[in-house]
């Protein structure tokens, strides 16, 4: 042994002379899986698991969804009367504060999943989640009490932000854990196609509502009306989640503290003791990967999803309505195709499908901007597809690749802190900053150049990440979905012959 604990190399003479003695510690070191070590997924516990996990994030993004398709109008009902833009920006600053508190939720509910169960806490921020979106619907406005309605609006988006803390991370963690290792990008797709629909039906009800009540309808009463809707929707949510098994990744955690498993098990199982200090100490360069990898995902991601509608009615002087309707259009083709670049990154990898995410906003962002700000619907249309397809790659793969970035034991809690400190810093700031800096530059092209930035940073955090396609998890034994598979496993472990 060396002095810090570690084996020495052994010498060549002595492996030859005691090749039977050093096979031995090597297997006492590595040991082989058995097949009972080997998780046999239920298919139709998958699919449960994916369908909550999807739809409770479905809800929780339309919960927060409402807020950005609704930024101008609430501009105008929460704040002071005067400069237009005055307003945008203190609604988006509102929009913003819900990014700060994310990280003390991700640091809160991300260990506590790591020690209690993904499940528990998935039910707990879908039920916060339902009622701070449903109170923001009751706060009287401005006119009605002043000071204290834009005090009300930002208690409640703490509320919101403080929830979404604990939710990307767990579900995420939540589908990679249940999914065998071959289709976990297949599998997780389904959680960014419930983010889509989420977005989706905020966006829909908005739009349909504007056209029936008109801008003055909408500031009167109507806004109300999507933030109320939370209320049944977080019901719903909240029973489909405590439906649900805790995944078989963290009750294998939690067995195997009563149920001796093998060596090789015991080997990739841990207990559940995930706590912060842990994961900023020997997790510190994951967790900057991580940050990483999500900055330049969330700034892309809401630049599209969030910002463009608000781009389009001040920059394009569209009307409210025609920006979101083409919005939704540009997200219903994507929902279409997202499962597909799910299944590419299972066959190909997780790398080249977020590096073509990454390249496609680097040199597309110029030219999409460009035909946006051609203003006619087809070149709208083109602009926003050519931006969609960029992240749609991204979208299809980050729910999949981020989760196989750290083992069991912390994994909801190190992707909970570090999605969170990213999301807070880059993603919610997103639309406060475009915002912001078009007006201190007067130009229009500075979305395309902050999200060509926003990808460069991507390239350079993908070219660090390992491969962890058809892998698996780390700290947790393979995943399959055939005794079949379980076998040739454990069977390509055995030892080719006798010495």
């Amino acid at each position: 042994m060396s002095s810090d604990g570690h084996e020495t190399e052994a010498d060549p003479q002595a492996r030859r002379r005691h090749r039977l003695l050093f096979r031995a510690l090597e297997r006492r070191r590595n040991p082989r899986l058995r097949r009972t070590d080997i998780t046999i997924t239920d298919q139709a516990a998958v699919k449960r698991a994916v369908k909550a996990a999807s739809l409770g994030n479905a809800m929780e993004w339309f919960d927060f969804g409402i807020y950005s398709y609704l930024a101008v109008t609430l501009g105008h009902v929460f704040f002071p009367s005067g400069n237009d833009t005055a307003q945008l920006l203190s609604s988006f600053a509102t929009f913003a504060v819900a990014f700060l508190v994310r990280p003390l939720g991700g640091m809160v509910f991300g260990p506590m999943g790591d020690k209690v169960g993904r499940k528990k806490v998935l039910a707990l921020t879908m039920i916060m989640m339902a009622v701070g979106t449903f109170a923001i619907g009751l706060i009287p406005s401005y006119d009605s009490i002043g000071f204290w309605a834009p005090v009300l609006l930002i208690l409640f988006r703490l509320v919101q932000g403080f929830s979404t803390g604990g939710e990307y991370g767990g579900a995420s963690t939540f589908i990679a854990e249940y999914a065998p290792d071959k289709r976990r990008g297949f599998f997780g797709s389904f959680l960014e196609l419930g983010t889509l629909a989420g977005y989706v039906g905020a966006a829909s009800l908005v739009t349909a509502m504007t056209a029936v009540l008109g801008s003055e309808g909408m500031e009167d009463w109507g806004w109300r009306v999507p933030f109320l809707v939370a209320g049944p929707l977080g019901l719903v949510g909240l029973y489909l989640r405590l439906r649900l098994d805790e995944t078989p990744a963290f009750q294998k955690l939690e067995d195997s503290s009563t149920y001796k498993a093998s060596d090789a098990a015991s080997a990739v199982e841990t207990s559940a003791k995930g706590d912060l200090k842990k994961i900023f100490k020997q997790y510190w360069g994951t967790l900057v990967l991580c940050i990483s990898l999500v900055g330049a995902y969330n700034i892309v991601n809401y630049m599209l999803l969030s910002y463009m509608p608000t781009y389009l009615s001040d920059e394009m002087h569209y009307s409210e309505s025609h920006g979101l309707l083409l919005l939704v259009g540009t997200m219903i083709v994507l929902m279409l195709v997202i499962n597909q670049v799910g299944r590419l990154s299972d066959r190909f990898g997780r790398k080249p499908l977020l590096t073509a995410g990454m390249l496609g906003f680097f040199v597309l962002s110029i030219p999409a901007f460009a035909l946006v700000q051609q203003g006619s619907l087809a070149a709208v249309s083109a602009g926003m597809l050519m931006l969609g397809f960029s992240l749609v790659c991204l979208l299809g793969t980050m729910s999949a690749a981020l989760p196989a970035l750290f083992p069991t034991q912390v994994r909801y809690g190190g992707l909970a802190v570090g999605y969170n400190l990213s999301a807070s810093l880059f993603g919610g700031t997103t639309p406060l900053v475009v915002t912001a800096l078009i007006q201190v530059t007067g130009t229009d092209m500075l979305p395309a150049f902050y999200a060509m930035g926003a990808a460069l940073v991507g390239l350079v955090a993908i070219a660090f990440m390992k491969e962890t396609a058809q892998q698996p998890l780390e700290g947790s034994p393979p995943s399959v979905e055939t005794p079949q598979e379980a076998a040739e496993i454990a069977e390509a472990q055995a030892p080719a012959g006798r010495i």
